[in-house]
């Protein structure tokens, strides 16, 4: 497995068990909140990619764009409440 996938699925974990500290209420969120937290990195991480963004990488990995698309994510599931 490479580092960056390693690290793009500890972070999502790490915002979206942090959102669910701040905004959660059951297990029901806290599984949703991890699942969108990590959906959400690594579709900012896909994004910025295939566009070609290097704002700050760490060795392949855009965290700068992939964090905004986590947390956006959080948000919009927090939004939503599926």
């Amino acid at each position: 497995m490479q580092p960056f996938i390693l690290l793009s699925l500890l972070l999502g974990g790490v915002f979206g068990t942090l959102f669910h500290l701040w905004r959660g209420k059951s297990m029901r969120d806290l599984i949703l909140y991890l699942l969108a937290g990590i959906i959400g990195f690594v579709l900012g991480q896909s994004i910025a990619m295939i566009m070609g963004f290097e704002m700050w990488l760490i060795g392949s990995l855009h965290i700068v764009e992939a964090t905004i698309a986590s947390w956006g994510g959080l948000f919009l599931v927090d939004w939503l409440k599926i």
